[in-house]
């Protein structure tokens, strides 16, 4: 934790990041979208490129001019991204925003981030524990677990009718 918030714990460095999840690409687009000062974009930039989260390359179009285009590394922060998103909208934070994120497919909202087991489980904070990393697949009676079939993008798993989120899912 304390080495990603050296990279991502600034507020400008969220609005970039959330500024490149959107579609912008080059220094002036979030120069006008932001309103952040050149040389505080200029910084974050260099640091965002820097640890691997953005890359900076040649416009394919226009060579004499720069994009800045997210990399896996960049990708893998959406979820986080969307998590304090739905947060702030959840409890006021932000103000409702415009575009929505919606699934492709059906044009409706996304869902709220959820933290998944291995098998795809919904898991909520009661069902989560921090363990040696030696103790990972053994169970409090010293049985040993075996992983169930992980589910493939897309698929769903919900808990049984008793399950205190079957409802809601």
């Amino acid at each position: 934790m304390p080495q990603a918030l050296e990279v991502m714990g600034e507020r400008w460095s969220f609005m970039i990041l959330r500024a490149s999840f959107n579609g912008l690409h080059h220094f002036e687009e979030f120069l006008n979208e932001l309103g952040i000062a050149r040389n505080i974009l200029s910084n974050r930039l260099a640091k965002l490129v820097e640890h691997g989260i953005l890359n900076r390359e040649p416009c394919p179009d226009d060579k004499r001019r720069i994009e800045y285009r997210l990399t896996e590394k960049g990708f893998d922060l959406l979820p986080a991204m969307l998590a304090l998103r739905q947060w702030g909208q959840k409890y006021g934070v932000e103000f409702e925003e415009n575009p929505i994120l919606v699934d492709e497919n059906d044009r409706l909202p996304i869902g709220p981030v959820s933290i998944l087991a291995h098998d795809g489980r919904i898991l909520d904070h009661t069902d989560l524990w921090l363990i040696a990393r030696e103790n990972v697949g053994i169970r409090a009676d010293g049985s040993h677990a075996q992983p169930s079939k992980a589910l493939a993008p897309g698929d769903h798993a919900f808990r049984g009718a008793d399950s205190k989120r079957a409802a809601n899912s």
